[in-house]
């Protein structure tokens, strides 16, 4: 299993109302890391043929992270059936090594020109295996 890695730094940008990072925030962030790690497997052709959809998100807020904090990002895919992919993203305080956030999201594979839902191909299998 493949896993993609990321280290940010919180900005006073990703800080809410009570001083830690906000929820919505951890959100893009855990959009941003499946599309990073999408387009640093795939080709430009790959990525015209095949659109990923969210299906569903389970996200769990263990700890906060703060301004100042470096955090330590990972993705990977353990799981691919049919037309659908299950992503899961773990956001670590990169210092203490303590799990902040932990997410699982379920993607669908489409096809862009008929936006429907299109059997993962081996070739993708493959770059997730």
């Amino acid at each position: 299993m493949q896993v993609f890695e990321q280290i940010r730094t919180v900005t006073s940008e990703d800080i809410d109302h009570l001083n830690h990072v906000n929820n919505i925030r951890y959100l893009e962030w855990i959009q941003g890391m499946a599309r990073q790690h999408w387009t640093s497997v795939t080709s430009k052709q790959q990525r015209q043929e095949n659109v990923w959809v969210v299906l569903r998100h389970e996200i769990d807020y263990k700890s906060a992270a703060f301004q100042g904090d470096e955090l330590h990002l990972k993705t990977y895919v353990p799981e691919c059936e049919g037309v659908t992919s299950t992503r899961v993203v773990e956001i670590y305080n990169a210092k203490s090594a303590k799990l902040l956030v932990k997410s699982r999201t379920k993607w669908c594979l489409t096809d862009p020109k008929t936006q429907r839902p299109k059997r993962i191909p081996n070739e993708i299998l493959d770059i997730f295996d």
